[in-house]
């Protein structure tokens, strides 16, 4: 009785209804389509947001000295961002300022884009106000031109994936790997180049992410794998083969984290403490995050 008292005035104070109050469901995820890129403005303003395209397209060229490895951000962010699923910068940009666990603050968008030179790129971090952080930003507010700030969009980040039927396992991701990934990204993972720029990104070694980035989950990588690969023909692996793969991939050696902290088990207690991380476990007789 003395519950549903409150609930009421809490309803007359805010101009509602009880029963609306207790019925509102839970705001569904808004439909967006970002601006054609065709109508990038005039001026300086519309340079800069150019200039953030071809960063984000030719990271490996317009950002060169400042990534570390040969990736470029349209790799993890298909269609140079725009791509919804594909972790868009639409979507993204119109969520921040936002707090990360990842390193326990609130990040605006320009500290978001500084982690992805530090980890995806394997890179140095650009400051707030050089000018490639401030194009990237340029760029991708202009993605979200319309877009409510705030407001949970749809497409953002990669789909939810249901765990797999059995257990993921290395033996089965590389079976996956060898019929679906290796023609792009070669047996070894490192990847495609013509004169000397990426065609198909290194999925692990030294021009790939290093331990730290996003991709060096389990989970994410399996959710953006199902969703997007093989290129061309998405959709196609089944959720056992995302999760199995996802597996296989990031049980390879790659750049060490950049939070290194005395060991590799010390790092792994700090930062990798999880089920989909497999940073410090052994694979084939190697500790990964160990250097050989």
């Amino acid at each position: 009785m003395r519950t549903s008292m409150i609930v009421t005035a809490i309803a007359v104070i805010a101009g509602g209804s009880a029963s609306a109050l207790a019925a509102t469901p839970a705001a569904k995820p808004l439909a967006f389509n970002p601006p054609a890129l065709t109508s990038i403005p005039k001026g300086k303003f519309g340079a800069e947001v150019k200039l953030g395209e071809n960063i984000f397209r030719h990271t490996t060229v317009y950002a060169h000295g400042i990534i570390g490895d040969a990736l470029n951000c349209s790799n993890c962010h298909l269609n140079a961002g725009a791509l919804a699923d594909s972790a868009p910068m639409w979507a993204a940009y119109t969520a921040y300022p936002t707090y990360r666990a990842k390193n326990k603050k609130v990040n605006n968008f320009g500290m978001r884009l500084q982690g992805c030179f530090r980890f995806s790129e394997n890179g140095k971090v650009p400051k707030l106000d050089s000018q490639t952080i401030v194009a990237l930003e340029a760029y991708s507010y202009f993605l979200a031109t319309g877009a409510p700030t705030g407001a949970k969009l749809a497409g953002r980040g990669y789909p939810k994936l249901a765990a797999p039927p059995k257990p993921a396992t290395y033996a089965a991701g590389e079976a996956v790997y060898k019929q679906n990934c290796s023609l792009c990204h070669e047996a070894d993972g490192s990847g495609q180049y013509v004169r000397g720029q990426t065609v198909f990104p290194a999925l692990w070694g030294s021009k790939s992410f290093n331990w730290g980035a996003g991709m060096g989950s389990i989970k994410n990588a399996a959710e953006f794998i199902h969703a997007n690969m093989p290129y061309g023909v998405a959709g196609t692996l089944s959720v056992q083969q995302a999760w199995d793969v996802a597996t296989y991939i990031d049980s390879q050696n790659r750049p060490q984290d950049p939070r290194f902290v005395k060991s590799v088990a010390e790092t792994r207690k700090k930062f990798h403490d999880n089920k989909f991380s497999m940073y410090g476990k052994t694979v084939n007789g190697h500790v990964l995050g160990a250097q050989k």
